[in-house]
């Protein structure tokens, strides 16, 4: 994965700190007692609201549900297909995990191939500078920020994937 450069994140500071710390919200809030392996993630919609989910296992292993998958869910059944940003964090220190396959496949259903997706460490930063977010956030190509995230694009994570496009839809086109 190569750095990403500032001027490729069209959120500010402010904005992904507010989207990451959803996601370490939902992280809390995983039903994981089986693998105890807690992941968060939240999705910024078009409309500007933040949906989460984490994830949830169940005593038939196959029954559980990852966090991507539930907010993406939880997202479009609250009438939201579009989305800006996803973050998704663990209680992994470092390296910042990514999400699973099938979950990669639900995710490229919804967001455009230039999506920013925010993987982020079990130790991102919570000491905050007078904005109201860490200071690292305003230069994400330094060592620091490295440290805390990595970024990558959807078409990155997924690439040479197949979706609705191939079917000649578009997520809009879908009732």
């Amino acid at each position: 994965m190569s750095p990403q450069s500032s001027e490729q994140h069209t959120l500010d500071a402010p904005a992904l700190d507010k989207l990451f710390a959803a996601a370490i919200t939902y992280r809390d809030r995983a039903y994981a007692p089986y693998s105890k392996f807690r992941v968060g993630a939240a999705l910024l919609g078009s409309d500007g609201q933040i949906y989460g989910g984490c994830n949830v296992e169940n005593a038939s292993y196959g029954a559980g549900i990852c966090a991507e998958r539930t907010a993406i869910t939880k997202a479009v059944s609250e009438g939201q297909k579009k989305f800006l940003a996803v973050a998704v964090t663990s209680d992994i220190p470092s390296p910042a995990i990514s999400p699973c396959g099938i979950c990669r496949q639900f995710l490229r259903e919804f967001l455009e191939p230039h999506v920013p997706i925010y993987f982020i460490s079990g130790t991102y930063s919570s000491t905050l500078n007078s904005g109201g977010y860490p200071d690292w956030l305003d230069d994400r190509t330094g060592e620091e920020a490295k440290k805390h995230v990595k970024m990558m694009t959807m078409e990155e994570v997924l690439p040479e994937s197949f979706g609705p496009d191939h079917l000649g839809l578009a997520v809009t086109d879908q009732k």
